[in-house]
């Protein structure tokens, strides 16, 4: 798994993050695009849509890697719609948060896009 403090460091500033960006005052729409980060990584989403006033995530969840190349444009791509209800936003996304090193990596290029804090990857 890699060095277990920087694991550690990460998931805890990217849960810090997530707990800043969540609050109804602070959505603004870089933390949007964070927010839709998230999910597109963990639930491999070509279409990300959250609704904040009324709780709910609407996204469509390609179904076969292969079939799907983020660099080019897809027009026949296997996806499944998938609508969600979360009760509190925070807690949702931070239940999204892998531990794997390539979703590590993944969360630190986020931190340092939405932070002034650069964690390196080195270590792993």
């Amino acid at each position: 798994m890699g060095n277990s403090r920087l694991t550690t460091r990460i998931l805890m500033e990217m849960e810090n993050l997530i707990t800043k960006s969540s609050t109804r005052e602070n959505i603004t729409s870089r933390f949007q695009d964070l927010h839709k980060s998230i999910l597109r990584k963990h639930y491999n989403a070509a279409d990300v849509e959250i609704d904040y006033h009324r709780q709910r995530i609407k996204m469509d969840v390609v179904l076969n890697d292969q079939e799907y190349d983020p660099n080019t444009i897809n027009l026949v791509v296997c996806t499944i719609p998938v609508n969600l209800f979360y009760k509190d936003l925070a807690s949702f996304l931070r239940s999204c948060l892998l531990k794997d090193v390539k979703s590590l990596a993944f969360y630190a290029s986020l931190l340092r896009k939405h932070t002034d804090k650069d964690i390196s990857m080195l270590v792993l």
